[in-house]
């Protein structure tokens, strides 16, 4: 059943880090309420309330935007392949952007991601568990290599695409993304 966390602690850190894929959520005062799938390894625990995760180019920029405006930040992960268990990380988040000051020091944490957009820094302040009961089983493959090919094909074609389609989410809310 639920259970309530100040922090992440150990067993939960060690959960994280074996996920494959988590979602995010955010939500502007107004407009739609957007959840994405993420993966790729692109998440680290930096502490008992701290994570960060890099965000690779996308269709949409919908989590920069909700952040600047509220930014109120859940991320959510699902046991898939063993014991059932949902675990939520309810926090507060900035968004940081290439060449942005904390870039150059967070960059570094995960496996190059070419096309890589921002990296979200949530200061955590509840974690929540729940039974996960209804969750199916799934058997992690292996990851997608879409994203780094479609990137590598783009070269710094990557760039203009964020320019011409990263600057307001779909509600058109400024995103923040860097005008270059």
């Amino acid at each position: 059943m639920a259970q309530q966390f100040s922090e992440i602690i150990d067993r939960l850190q060690k959960f994280i880090e074996a996920q494959h894929i988590y979602f995010v959520a955010t939500a502007a005062s107004t407009g739609r309420v957007n959840v994405s799938p993420k993966g790729l390894d692109s998440l680290r625990v930096l502490g008992p309330n701290r994570v960060v995760w890099l965000n690779g180019t996308g269709s949409g920029n919908e989590t920069a935007a909700h952040i600047l405006e509220t930014n109120r930040m859940t991320i959510m992960f699902c046991s898939f392949e063993t014991k059932p268990l949902i675990l939520r990380l309810y926090g507060t988040a900035k968004a940081i952007h290439v060449g942005e000051p904390g870039w150059d020091e967070l960059l570094p944490l995960f496996p190059p991601m070419k096309g890589s957009r921002n990296i979200f820094d949530v200061e955590v302040d509840l974690v929540q568990t729940s039974c996960g009961f209804g969750v199916p089983f799934m058997d992690f493959v292996e990851d997608r290599d879409t994203m780094d090919k479609w990137s590598q094909k783009k070269g710094e074609g990557v760039v203009d695409y964020q320019q011409a389609n990263n600057h307001f989410s779909i509600d058109g809310f400024p995103t923040g993304l860097p005008v270059v």
